[in-house]
C-alpha cells in the first residue's frame, strides 16, 4: 500500500521468509556455513536453534537453496506434529517418490532402497525439518533410527533440526541421550547487535529499491526507539517497521518520526510497561490533542483507500461480467 509513497518497488518488511532479503551477520553467515558443511560432508545429525523471530526459517531457505544448487535431493517439513507413520509417509512424498506404500513396514523399505540408490549414484539426500522444537521424544527417537542407514564411511541421511530453545532442552534430556550423541554440529542464533540491527533495516530498503535512503525515513532518533523496542528480533524489527510506515503513509509523512513508533508499539502490545500498568490498574497519560487528530486522520486515510480499493475491484468485476455477456 505505501510502496509508491516512499519509492520501494516491493514490500521491504514483509514477514515472508525471502532469501533475497538476507542479511549476512557474522553468525547468521557461520550459521548457513555450519547447515551446509554439515549436509555436503555428510555428518548425520545437524541443529539450529535460536529464540522467535531470529531468522531460522529463512535461513533454512537459504540453505534448501544451496541444496538444490548442489543436487542435493532433500525433503522439508515445516509442520512436524505428525503421527510416525504420517511423518514418513510425507517425507516420502516430499523426495518425489510417487506411489508411496501403505503399511509403516513397506514405507520403510521403500525409505532404504531409495537411499541406497541415491548413494550408488552418487548423490546426498537430507532431511531438514523446521519447527523441530515441536517434535515429541518419541518421534525423535524414530528420527534416530532413520539415520541407522550408512555405511562405513558415511551417513545416508543428512538431518538438520531447526527449532526454538526448547529443542536444546529436549536433546539434554536423560531419555533423549542417544539422538544428542549423534549430533555433529550444534548452532544457536542470538539477537541482532544495535549495528545490525541498523544494516539489517538498510539491506532491506536496498532491496526494495531505495538504496542509501535509510537516514531519510528513519532518522537516528526514530532508529533509537526501535532499536529500544526490537530487542535485536528481525520479526520485530519488519513487524514495528512496516506498521510505521503504513503509520506515516496515512499522514503523508516522508519520514517516520519517533511519536510513530510509540504509537505503533503501543497498538501492537509491544510496550511491555504500558501493558503491565494497564493490567495493574495504573493509569496511563492521555493521548495528546494533537495525537489524537492523527490517528482520526490516519484512520479515516485508511477507510478511504479501503473504499477505492472496493470500487476498483467492483468495476472489474462488472467488466469481466459485461465481457462474458
Amino acid at each position: 500500500m505505501y510502496e509508491k509513497f516512499y519509492g520501494f518497488n516491493q514490500d521491504p518488511f514483509r514477514m515472508s521468509p525471502d532469501p533475497a532479503f538476507y542479511y549476512a551477520t557474522a553468525r547468521h553467515n557461520e550459521a548457513l556455513a555450519n547447515l551446509t558443511y554439515g549436509v555436503l560432508m555428510q555428518k548425520g545429525f545437524i541443529v539450529l536453534t535460536g529464540e522467535v523471530g531470529t531468522g531460522k526459517t529463512l535461513l533454512v531457505r537459504c540453505l534448501l537453496e544451496t541444496l538444490n544448487r548442489s543436487r542435493v535431493a532433500h525433503a522439508y517439513i515445516f509442520n512436524p506434529m505428525l503421527s510416525a507413520d504420517d511423518l514418513l509417509h510425507t517425507i516420502l512424498t516430499d523426495f518425489g517418490i510417487r506411489e508411496v506404500k501403505q503399511t509403516r513396514a513397506e514405507m520403510l523399505q521403500q525409505f532404504n532402497e531409495y537411499l541406497i540408490d541415491v548413494y550408488r549414484r552418487g548423490g546426498v539426500t537430507a532431511l531438514v525439518i523446521d519447527e523441530a522444537h515441536l517434535l515429541a521424544p518419541a518421534l525423535l527417537e524414530e528420527i534416530r533410527l532413520m539415520t541407522n542407514i550408512e555405511t562405513s564411511k558415511h551417513k545416508l541421511l543428512q538431518i538438520v533440526l531447526v527449532g526454538q530453545p526448547e529443542l536444546d532442552l529436549s536433546l539434554d534430556s536423560p531419555e533423549l541421550r542417544q539422538v544428542k550423541q549423534r549430533v555433529a554440529l550444534r548452532y544457536s542464533l542470538e539477537p541482532l547487535a544495535d549495528m545490525e540491527v541498523r544494516g539489517y533495516i538498510n539491506r532491506r530498503l536496498e532491496v526494495a529499491g531505495a538504496p542509501g535512503r535509510l537516514l531519510q525515513i528513519f532518522p537516528p532518533p526514530t532508529l533509537a526507539r526501535i532499536l529500544h523496542y526490537a530487542h535485536g528480533i528481525p520479526r520485530l524489527v519488519n513487524t514495528i517497521c512496516d506498521s510505521a510506515l503504513l503509520n506515516g503513509y496515512g499522514r503523508q509523512a516522508k519520514a517516520i518520526t519517533p511519536a510513530m513508533i510509540e504509537e505503533v508499539v503501543t497498538d501492537l502490545r509491544l510496550n511491555l510497561k504500558s501493558s503491565a500498568a494497564k493490567m495493574s490498574g495504573t493509569p496511563t497519560p492521555a493521548t495528546p490533542p494533537d495525537e489524537d487528530i492523527s490517528r482520526k486522520t490516519l484512520i479515516a486515510t485508511l477507510l478511504r483507500l479501503a473504499r477505492l480499493l472496493e470500487r476498483g475491484q467492483a468495476a472489474e468485476n462488472e467488466k469481466s461480467q459485461g465481457v462474458a455477456g
